[in-house]
């Protein structure tokens, strides 16, 4: 969730033992911004068999306050620092069968909601941005399958992604029509593909099936995206160090080349290492940063040791190292980013959960790390005069 053109969080809640979601929809989007809402839609497929919540949390681009939508459409400002949100800060809508709607206008903050069967998540707000439900660790969102999906809307149109740069949970796609009337989609598993990547999630050695999480009978909850599985000590934190090692060895004596916009070929910054550091230099051979010896976690995180500033040199050099490293490219290809997908995740130790999450997509595209957008290989539809967004809540068999 590091993306810059993050405004708004999406979060759907499924309730009980999941076979499919139930209906839950709202609208979304910054009035004070773009001046007019467009109805974002959730729909589930015809086999409902669960009652889901659905919570749209936000902060407003021209004022940055947050807040959230309820379900008249009205937007809530929160207050920043609150544990909690207000008692029932928005009546989630749900349903039992395909084809329930409702809307509901331009969120701010985040929030919590609650189901007609009590069960609820929370958020913290906080001054510094949206804070997620911690359902790896807290009840009672732990025990439920949550999923998130991120969107902007401005001026610019509009950008919606699924994601799964925290975990891998409960399945669904995104979608746009278009100004012109046409639809476009992203985020549709294969067939069988849930299962499939935690079968194969399940069979991949060195603590990789550590990162599933199951309820008490042993129903799939969700997998962890390895940041997390470090942080809670379900995954090696040396999981990644020997590619590192082989990285910082190669380019003690090679040059690594990064040429982060893919519109400016002529913006090139050359990386090599000395000690514990590897400098980049433009062309003209002045330092412009460096980059201490990044940890597994800093490199599943795309932060700490890999931070990305918003700005025009780092941030950009920093994004394509991260994807180089989690798509385990990063030290036979000294020309960065290098997308070519049927090479990436090819080495015996890499980002093993974002290799299998792009295996089970039916288009190939996911945002199974924070930027796994280099190349373009992110599950984003986007629209610059969108008449209508859309989350379709795919089963989970």
């Amino acid at each position: 969730m590091r993306k810059t053109r993050l405004l708004a969080l999406v979060t759907a809640l499924a309730v009980g033992v999941p076979t499919a979601f139930a209906v839950a929809t709202t609208t979304n989007a910054d009035a004070a911004v773009t001046g007019s809402t467009i109805p974002l839609t959730i729909t589930n497929t015809p086999a409902a068999a669960t009652r889901s919540t659905s919570t749209t949390s936000a902060t407003l681009l021209a004022t940055g306050q947050q807040g959230w939508a309820d379900a008249a459409g009205a937007s809530t400002p929160g207050r920043p620092g609150a544990t909690r949100p207000p008692r029932r800060p928005t009546r989630p809508s749900w349903a039992r069968r395909t084809g329930t709607t409702s809307r509901s206008g331009c969120p701010s903050s985040p929030a919590g909601s609650t189901s007609r069967t009590g069960r609820s998540w929370s958020s913290k707000l906080t001054t510094g941005g949206l804070v997620q439900p911690r359902c790896r660790t807290e009840r009672p969102e732990r025990e439920h399958p949550v999923q998130l999906v991120e969107y902007t809307l401005n001026n610019d149109g509009i950008w919606i992604n699924s994601t799964q740069v925290d975990m891998f949970s409960a399945p669904y796609a995104v979608g746009v029509k278009k100004s012109d009337g046409s639809t476009i989609s992203t985020g549709h598993l294969k067939s069988g593909g849930y299962n499939g990547f935690f079968t194969a999630l399940r069979g991949q050695p060195g603590g990789w099936a550590n990162l599933i999480q199951t309820r008490s009978d042993g129903t799939i909850l969700r997998a962890l995206a390895p940041g997390h599985g470090i942080e809670s000590g379900a995954l090696p934190a040396t999981v990644m160090s020997d590619y590192v090692n082989r990285v910082w060895a190669k380019y003690a004596s090679a040059t690594l080349t990064v040429t982060p916009f893919a519109d400016q070929p002529n913006t090139k910054y050359y990386g090599r290492v000395s000690g514990n550091v590897m400098n980049f230099t433009n062309s003209a051979g002045a330092v412009v940063t460096s980059f201490q010896k990044p940890d597994s976690d800093s490199i599943f995180g795309c932060y700490k040791l890999l931070d990305a500033p918003n700005d025009l040199v780092r941030g950009p050099i920093s994004r394509t190292l991260c994807a180089g490293y989690n798509r385990s490219d990063a030290a036979d290809q000294p020309s960065q980013p290098y997308n070519v997908p049927s090479a990436f995740y090819q080495d015996a130790v890499t980002n093993h959960y974002a290799r299998k999450i792009h295996a089970q997509m039916a288009d190939g595209k996911a945002y199974a790390f924070a930027f796994d957008d280099v190349g373009a290989n992110e599950s984003l539809v986007n629209d610059g005069k969108p008449q209508q967004a859309y989350i379709t809540l795919d089963p989970f068999s």
